[in-house]
């Protein structure tokens, strides 16, 4: 392993003594995304004001941007583009594909997946008409379930609440043997884990930044689409900035070149801004480095908890190939131990019905916060210190 991931940790602004295992739901601040904000606020809003789209390279920022993170999920330069929220994106790639596949009805899914893709892909299935169907299956279920009925399969590539990796190559060839196009939703992989939408044949992938990619709350989506049906997908939301010629102002719509076409509407340029500084941080960084690390974290802390902290059930596959970068235990008080953990400074967070969860991001983790961690939370169901009234309350963010 050639990183020095003590390095890298110094980049974030943590607070002294935290362990934050909660990078997988918003990623901490990079040091460097601050002073990068002002810049953007300053020397380019403030100075350049509307001259800045061209001379500060606004314009080009999703795309440039894009091609950073096209490095950490494995995909072609060229292949991403950034914008709006992951919702939009997840609705983007599955219109396109049903588009392509105009015979088929089902859009096949898993119960696992998380519940704003199935809202999304319910909505778009409502709005195309009766006979449009949105099928979920047990996770271990669907290589089962692709059939000749498929247009689509729709996947989150780890499970957001048990940490389970889907194997992206070998449903996608499955899909692909059935006729049916692969989406893949990368929320809880691009950062975390040496994803490889290239090689594992993805058609389309979709995520968001705020998470493992660290860009803030709010952070902008990506969009991934194969570059052998970047010419052929039709956006379904055509938006201005998706258009061939923006600044013509035609009434009519003509798709951009490739990945540009999935371009809608303004970008956000401060939050881009913000991501561009903070995926910094992985320079020198390689997600094979980053994915051996994970491992040996996540399996220091289960081979910990399961020693020492009785009554907890492991919700997360130990087989690494089916593992994410997060463990996830079930306890049926599981929001009133994570609440008491939080007191004693260790973040993760709370899923339900009864998921602890906690993400572990090599790039500011180390083995001295697994084993601190594992002590904490030993000590507090020991002494059942999460049996406490205001433990048990539920804050509107879980």
């Amino acid at each position: 392993m050639t990183v020095d991931f003590n390095a890298t940790k110094a980049l974030f602004d943590l607070p002294e003594g935290l362990i934050y295992l909660d990078g997988n739901s918003l990623g901490p601040l990079p040091r460097a995304v601050p002073a990068r904000i002002a810049e953007a606020v300053q020397q380019e809003w403030g100075a350049m004001l509307i001259t800045a789209w061209n001379r500060a390279g606004w314009m080009e920022m999703p795309r440039r941007v894009g091609d950073r993170i096209a490095r950490l999920i494995g995909a072609e330069a060229g292949a991403v583009v950034m914008g709006d929220t992951l919702s939009i994106k997840v609705y983007q790639a599955l219109a396109s594909a049903l588009e392509l596949r105009p015979e088929r009805r089902v859009v096949l899914s898993d119960t696992g997946n998380f519940p704003s893709d199935l809202y999304i892909a319910d909505g778009l299935l409502r709005t195309l008409g009766p006979d449009y169907v949105l099928k979920t299956v047990a996770p271990e279920e669907v290589a089962e379930a692709i059939d000749e009925t498929v247009a689509a399969i729709l996947i989150t590539e780890v499970d957001y609440r048990t940490g389970r990796r889907h194997d992206m190559a070998a449903l996608t060839a499955r899909a692909h043997a059935a006729g049916a196009l692969a989406i893949w939703d990368l929320a809880h992989s691009a950062g975390a884990v040496d994803c490889e939408v290239a090689a594992g044949g993805a058609d389309f992938a979709v995520g968001c930044s705020y998470k493992y990619l660290n860009s803030g709350p709010g952070g902008p989506a990506f969009i991934y689409v194969a570059p052998r049906l970047a010419d052929q997908v039709r956006p379904a939301l055509s938006g201005w900035l998706g258009h061939e010629s923006p600044f013509a102002f035609d009434l009519a719509y003509r798709p951009g070149t490739g990945i540009e076409r999935m371009r809608v509407g303004t970008p956000p340029i401060l939050q881009l801004a913000a991501l561009d500084a903070a995926l910094d941080v992985w320079e020198g960084v390689s997600v094979q480095d980053l994915r051996a690390r994970s491992l040996e974290l996540t399996d220091a802390f289960i081979a910990g908890v399961t020693a020492k902290c009785p009554g907890l059930d492991l919700a997360t596959p130990l087989d690494h190939k089916s593992r994410g970068s997060q463990v996830s235990f079930r306890h049926p008080e599981g929001y009133a131990v994570m609440q008491a953990l939080i007191a004693r400074g260790v973040v993760g967070d709370f899923r339900a019905p009864d998921i602890l969860r906690f993400g572990f991001t090599p790039l500011y983790i180390g083995l001295d916060e697994v084993n601190r961690a594992v002590d904490i939370l030993a000590e507090i169901l020991a002494t059942r210190a999460w049996d406490r009234a205001d433990y048990k309350m539920k804050a509107a963010v879980t």
